[in-house]
């Protein structure tokens, strides 16, 4: 990352040391989506990718590695873990999916789980979650895409911000799919 260095004019500060500055300093800046690393304030986002197979005892899940390759047609489960360590208001999450995976469910609409109450949304290239309320905790959101073509494609990152507070916001690192033939 980089270095900012803020200086002050002595003759500006009161001479009893009071007066104290507000002030936000935001760096943009472009890369690619897959060279991400995590970021967290009070939120932490983690994203993690499996691959569901069935068996005769019922689903498993098997985490997707670097290098691993998939194929068309395996269905993906999106792992996100959220942890907030304070109560929030009108917070907005949005996660990123390749180009090549198509989710299960596009219907959007008002879901519950675990006591909180939150608006999904699919999109073309994500899919959001916009929460009214949300309590301190840890919280696990899951959904189901298919794969559906062959390439090399970035997966994205996984973004949370609070609305009327934007310093509060984090994403979680990006990840590299490879599908195969």
């Amino acid at each position: 990352m980089g270095n900012i260095i803020i200086t002050t004019e002595s003759s500006q500060i009161p001479p009893s040391g009071g007066g104290g500055a507000w002030g936000g300093v935001y760096w943009q800046y472009f890369e690619d989506l897959d060279k991400i690393t995590s970021s967290a304030t009070p939120l932490k986002l983690e994203k993690k990718l499996f691959v569901e197979t069935n068996s005769d005892t019922g689903p498993v899940l098997n985490p997707i590695n670097d290098g691993d390759a998939l194929k068309v047609g395996d269905k993906i489960k999106v792992r996100i873990e959220l942890r907030v360590d304070r109560d929030m208001e009108y917070v907005h999450m949005k996660d990123m999916r390749a180009s090549a995976m198509e989710p299960v469910n596009v219907l959007s609409g008002y879901k519950w789980q675990d006591g909180l109450g939150y608006y999904e949304s699919t999109k073309d290239a994500s899919t959001n979650f916009f929460f009214s309320n949300l309590r301190k905790g840890t919280y696990i959101f899951e959904y189901a895409l298919f794969v559906t073509n062959t390439g090399n494609f970035s997966n994205g990152v996984t973004t949370i911000q609070c609305m009327y507070a934007p310093e509060f916001s984090a994403h979680s690192e990006g990840i590299r799919i490879n599908v195969e033939p």
